[in-house]
């Protein structure tokens, strides 16, 4: 088969360098557009140079109509906003489109479903290997342990993070949920102040945390009579991150169109 032609989107910021340098070293892969923002300064440069992995002849658009149209995949740690477009692009063209984008709204969500319709798209709150075992433990520990354990989710991420609690933190809070068989929307205890009078039993707290440079850490908590259980992740490097989201493009392209997860591309279910 031949390489898989792959866009990258917001190619200037930093997990965009990390996706370039990536594909500029994995056999079957080909980087064929790089997307900003039109009124971006990157606009032009060359998206390898820019990575640090030398020219590839790739210079940075703000065309994302022709980047769909020449490519196999697109590769999105952009904004919602942006994402929900990519997400329409990606279906008139039928390419995978992978999102590691957070913060959506349920409108936002509505619509990236619609578009599933036609595209393989892979959306993960976090695209590491870890992070996604992590998941699968907390909702065996979570289904093992029962409501009479406290689950307390942790999360702590850089000063520049616009959005809490982290994707990654309601991955976890939702396999916490689905290891209890309840809905994550209705147990979600999100920041306590005040008199806020005991703790509900079957609450799943979350408490977020930003500062410096984190990458990204993750404690889940299970509190219960005389012990504590924490299963925790650091992110030390967002290559990681990179690394899924290219296989998850990988894995997409020879897949019938839907939503589709981490849990899909790692056989994890």
């Amino acid at each position: 088969m031949s390489d898989m032609r792959l866009v990258v989107a917001g190619a200037s910021g930093r997990m965009g360098r990390a996706l370039v340098q990536l594909i500029h070293e994995t056999e079957g892969a080909s980087l064929v557009a790089a997307l900003e923002q039109p009124d971006s300064i990157a606009i032009g440069q060359d998206a390898g140079l820019l990575a640090g992995c030398g020219r590839m002849g790739v210079d940075i658009s703000g065309d994302a109509l022709k980047a769909a149209s020449i490519a196999d995949g697109i590769l999105d740690f952009t904004s919602p906003r942006a994402s929900v477009e990519m997400a329409g692009l990606a279906a008139q063209a039928r390419i995978v489109h992978v999102i590691g984008t957070t913060g959506f709204s349920p409108e936002d969500q509505a619509r990236l479903d619609a578009a599933a319709r036609h595209a393989v798209i892979v959306k993960s709150g976090n695209m590491s290997l870890g992070v996604n075992l992590l998941a699968a433990l907390v909702e065996k520990v979570a289904r093992t342990l029962g409501p009479d354990y406290d689950i307390e989710i942790v999360e702590m991420h850089h000063r520049l993070k616009v959005d809490a609690p982290s994707g990654t933190a309601l991955l976890l809070g939702a396999s916490a949920a689905r290891g209890r068989d309840v809905p994550l929307d209705d147990h979600s205890v999100r920041g306590r102040d005040g008199h806020t009078g005991v703790r509900e039993k079957g609450a799943i707290g979350f408490a977020a945390l930003r500062g410096g440079t984190v990458v990204g850490d993750h404690s889940v908590i299970f509190a219960g009579p005389g012990e504590r259980i924490e299963l925790t992740h650091k992110a030390e490097d967002r290559r990681i991150f990179a690394r899924g989201a290219l296989q998850a493009a990988l894995w997409g392209r020879s897949r019938k169109p839907g939503l589709y997860s981490m849990t899909d591309v790692l056989d994890l279910a």
